[in-house]
């Protein structure tokens, strides 16, 4: 098969509750309106696939979807109707710091980062050295999280996240948060994992890495495709879209 990746007519809703009544009016509007919350409708009949050896960017406005639609291809979110099909290792990298302790060392995090990740103890022992070079934090190993900065973790997260080989690498933002040197390097390394077959959904705000790096881009819109297709093309029109 060549799709690592496979949504088929996803929608995703979220209640919003409403606020405990506080005024004769709330309590009015409780009593004509029975249920506490209303739906947030997010993603709307959302389809697409992404190739081996392809690397795929989400854009939107904030708020419009886009980490929605990530957290339900890594399986922390259940669709409301729809289907998501992966195949091969799924790795999402969507937050700084999740699975890291901050009282844990650097070495002893990414075991249990790794370990969440599904990968072997003896795995991990063996890429321990490289994971700690690419993050840059060789005198910090056996530091505590907690002396870190975000940029520290984050490049940590990353470095763990793409040595443990994975065939779908989901990214929301986070590359953004190291220096300019840090994201050259993370950018170089996701392109080698694009080149081995692997498969990079990318979210961001920033252009220039689409523009550089994706081989084609959705653009989100009201929880719907709007447009997709053509990197340069989907670009232009979210551009034109965000002035």
């Amino acid at each position: 098969m060549d799709d690592n990746v496979i949504v088929e007519n996803l929608s995703k809703s979220f209640r919003l509750y409403h606020e405990k009544s506080k005024s004769v009016f709330d309590l009015v509007r409780t009593a004509v309106n029975k249920n506490p919350y209303e739906m947030l409708h997010v993603l709307n009949d959302v389809s697409f696939s992404v190739k081996k050896g392809e690397m795929l960017g989400i854009l939107g406005r904030n708020g419009i979807g886009k980490t929605t639609l990530l957290r339900l291809i890594a399986g922390i979110y259940k669709p409301d109707t729809g289907k998501i099909t992966i195949n091969g290792k799924l790795v999402p990298f969507l937050a700084i710091g999740s699975g890291f302790h901050p009282e844990l060392t650097a070495i002893s995090n990414v075991k249990l980062y790794g370990t969440l990740l599904g990968i072997s103890r003896n795995e991990i022992k063996d890429k321990m050295d490289e994971i700690i070079k690419f993050a840059e934090l060789e005198k910090f190993a056996d530091s505590k999280l907690k002396h870190f900065s975000a940029g520290m973790s984050a490049r940590l997260a990353f470095s763990t996240a793409i040595h443990v080989e994975p065939d779908i690498l989901l990214m929301d933002e986070i590359i953004s948060v190291g220096d300019l040197s840090f994201q050259q390097k993370s950018y170089d390394a996701c392109m080698s994992l694009k080149n081995k077959g692997k498969s990079i959904i990318l979210v961001t705000h920033s252009m220039q890495p689409v523009r550089e790096f994706c081989d084609r881009a959705i653009l989100l819109n009201k929880g719907e495709i709007e447009s997709a297709g053509n990197t340069e093309e989907v670009v232009s029109q979210y551009e034109k879209m965000s002035i």
